[in-house]
């Protein structure tokens, strides 16, 4: 019988020798093991402290270790840790959680679907299109619009309508019926021939819509401010124009806010910020702050009325409406509305956008600087005048950060992101911004870093 791992070097090994980790490298060595957070502040297993300027994965709205939500988990667990939501089985916590959800939703979205996180929550987005359009006899509808540069988690569905080759390749046949579009990346002028760039997408969108068929097209599924792709955010006109030209064909808007919603952008919903009016919403990540996985769609009152005749829809997961999970995002979304956290978002955020924009707008490497909200991107170049993409260098430059300054970032096509707990203070925000200011000075536009 082994023995249990208790040092650092232990644990480091034991990782090793056991988990697979998403995207590490074979040969990478290294491993950061992190033991305690607080706030915004993570302790790794050698005692090393951390300011999280990534807020995890994008999710921890409420920063770390909050006593609170430990206390309504417990008691949650002590009361009903878990029944089924199949059939007619429900329990008072997804009741209870809907309600709150369905209140804070934009206008006309009145029902949920609860899932276990965001790659779940995509694929029962895709499918409940699809299912959609099929219930009411529109059968030939089952193409999917989706956009390079997008994320839309794992699954073979989200996966397919990814726009990155690279989660594609080695998984292939991916899921037939999917049909990408240029990005909205304002700054990356170049993709749309000179032309205004809503113009030019919208064209686009008409044009692929026509090539395909309107009526062969069930959805068009797309992150509201593309994460993974950098944080590239769309013009103010961008979304309302695009669901003016689905309404026409009659073709349903997925909005994947698995990252925007739950006050990222200051809203609750990125759709409220942009004012556009979804079909359905995908949400995960922030209904928590990550302290248990939990995702949850918000479902137009068309859309429902269609799937809940005769038996309903047929798909679902082991921890649909999870209580303990609901329990958790319950005191979650009161602690953000408790603590003033979307005004809070706004108000930080953009502070934190005017400390980039003045420590680091100088840089030679840095192109462009954008923000809503707490998602923050500073993206990086060869040359400010041509916006040649600066070479990625090796070690990654979110790395070199953690190492030497503890604080982290994340590097997303050619951008640090920064994507903080709704918590951070100013003092953290210059911390986070001078430990990027520390490296990137050394930058050179060839991408070496000088000593």
């Amino acid at each position: 019988m082994s023995r249990t791992p208790t040092t650092p070097a232990e644990l480091a090994a034991a990782d090793r020798a056991r988990i697979i980790h998403p995207y590490l490298p074979g040969s990478a060595e290294e491993r950061v093991i992190m033991t305690e957070g607080s706030g915004l502040r993570l302790t790794d297993a050698e005692g090393r402290s951390y300011l999280d300027a990534t807020g995890g994965l994008w999710l921890a709205q409420i920063g770390h270790g909050r006593e609170e939500v430990a206390r309504a988990a417990y008691e949650q667990m002590a009361k009903l840790e878990y029944f089924t939501s199949f059939w007619e089985f429900s329990n008072d916590r997804a009741i209870e959680l809907a309600t709150k959800l369905t209140s804070i939703a934009p206008e006309g979205l009145g029902h949920v679907y609860f899932t276990s996180g965001g790659s779940e929550g995509n694929e029962a987005a895709i499918k409940m299109a699809r299912y959609y359009h099929h219930r009411r006899g529109d059968t030939n509808r089952t193409w999917i619009l989706a956009r390079h540069k997008a994320y839309h988690g794992i699954g073979y569905g989200g996966g397919s309508a990814t726009g990155f080759p690279v989660y594609h390749e080695g998984f292939a046949p991916m899921m037939p019926h999917v049909s990408h579009l240029t990005p909205p990346w304002p700054y990356r002028s170049e993709l749309y021939n000179g032309e205004d760039p809503t113009d030019f997408l919208i064209a686009e969108l008409e044009q692929r819509i026509a090539e395909i068929g309107p009526g062969n097209i069930a959805a068009m599924i797309g992150e509201p401010i593309m994460g993974v792709g950098g944080m590239l955010v769309p013009p103010a006109d961008y979304w309302p124009r695009v669901r003016e030209v689905l309404d026409r064909h009659g073709i349903l808007l997925i909005l994947d806010e698995v990252v925007t919603a739950y006050g990222r952008t200051g809203s609750w919903f990125a759709a409220q910020h942009f004012g556009v009016r979804p079909d359905i919403i995908v949400t995960a990540k922030g209904i928590t702050s990550g302290y248990i996985p939990l995702g949850a769609l918000l479902v137009g009152d068309h859309v429902a009325e269609v799937l809940l005749r005769d038996h309903g829809f047929p798909m679902g997961y082991t921890y649909n409406g999870h209580p303990v999970a609901c329990a958790v995002a319950l005191e979650n979304l009161a602690i953000i509305e408790r603590e003033g956290l979307l005004a809070r978002a706004t108000e930080i955020g953009g502070y934190l956008h005017r400390e980039l924009t003045a420590q680091l707008g100088d840089l030679p490497v840095v192109g462009e600087i954008r923000s809503v909200g707490m998602m923050l991107a500073v993206e990086l170049v060869a040359d400010r005048a041509t916006r040649e993409p600066l070479p990625m260098l090796q070690p990654l430059l979110p790395d070199v950060i953690r190492r030497e300054t503890g604080v982290i970032v994340r590097d997303c096509a050619h951008s640090l992101v920064l994507s903080p707990a709704l918590i951070m203070t100013e003092a953290e925000a210059k911390e986070a911004v001078a430990a990027m200011r520390q490296v990137l000075e050394r930058v050179t536009p060839a991408g070496e870093l000088r000593d």
